[in-house]
């Protein structure tokens, strides 16, 4: 049923036909993985971006009436102080990616990413392995990234394969392979690697619907367990959330165990998707 063969090259040479990518992705994960990054670098960034700036005043004056502060903030540099700087980043990188695919996607879809995301962080918080959970929400964010260049590019069969996957209940990347003979999460992958993403990001765009092929790097588990989490949990309310498997060797190289005492991570998980999305619609 192979309609197109899709190579890296075609994905590479039309990627230039795609907004371009935010430079404050790379200015965040510069400042996670370097302690010495002078963080009024990034907060200085933001605050030059009046979208994201909207929306991290906006947030810290919601936290200001939560915590019976009145005082009305109106600078970024306070806004930091008052929520941190990991809520900064976490709305910084929703906001400019959230834009990046505006008018591309259907808004489902960034309700999903910004979900996954959330679950992924949640999750990576949640077990002992050591991973940094900043990176588990960019993962998050980016592991269906490849979406965007399909339904750019190749809307119609993009469409059909969204149909077939419903129609026979299979996984979209089982439907796309059908299609494109490849998928959103190879082409996610090399998206990333022309964009200079770091190598985990990478492995967890391009294995989250088979993580058993690269369990070595924790980040693949966490990304591909928060979309299972993220769909049995019905976030974003999308036709496509269904559980159609789950891997016991993902959830062993986490240390998850699936029973009651998880309960706490699905309510913050949900809570934080809900306020997640409120704020990157309503902001």
């Amino acid at each position: 049923m192979t309609i197109y063969t899709l190579k890296r090259t075609e994905v590479i040479t039309r990627a230039v036909g795609l907004p371009a990518f935010p430079a404050v992705v790379n200015e965040i994960l510069c400042s996670i993985d370097d302690p010495e990054a002078n963080l009024n670098v990034l907060v200085n960034f933001i605050r030059h971006d009046p979208v994201i700036a909207a929306r991290v005043i906006s947030f810290a004056n919601r936290a200001a009436q939560r915590t019976n502060n009145i005082a009305v903030v109106r600078d970024i540099y306070t806004a930091t102080s008052l929520i941190g700087m990991s809520h900064v980043r976490e709305i910084a990188l929703v906001s400019s990616l959230g834009v990046f695919t505006m008018g591309i996607l259907p808004s489902g879809f960034w309700q999903h990413s910004v979900a996954v995301s959330v679950a992924a962080q949640e999750l990576a918080q949640h077990i002992t392995a050591p991973i940094v959970s900043d990176f588990a929400l960019i993962a998050g964010l980016l592991h269906d990234i490849g979406q965007l260049w399909l339904y750019r590019f190749y809307p119609a069969e993009f469409v059909q394969a969204r149909a077939l996957s419903l129609e026979k209940n299979i996984g979209i990347d089982v439907a796309e392979r059908e299609i494109f003979a490849i998928d959103h999460a190879e082409i996610g992958a090399w998206l990333g690697e022309y964009w200079g993403l770091p190598s985990g990001i990478i492995n967890a765009i391009r294995f989250h619907h088979q993580p058993d092929a690269a369990l070595s790097d924790l980040l693949v588990p966490v990304v591909s367990m928060a979309e299972v989490l993220s769909n049995a949990l019905d976030l974003a309310g999308r036709s496509e959330n269904r559980v159609t498997q789950i891997s016991s060797a993902a959830c062993e190289a986490l240390g998850l165990s699936i029973d009651p005492s998880i309960q706490p991570l699905f309510g913050r998980i949900e809570a934080r998707s809900k306020y997640a999305n409120e704020i990157f619609v309503n902001a």
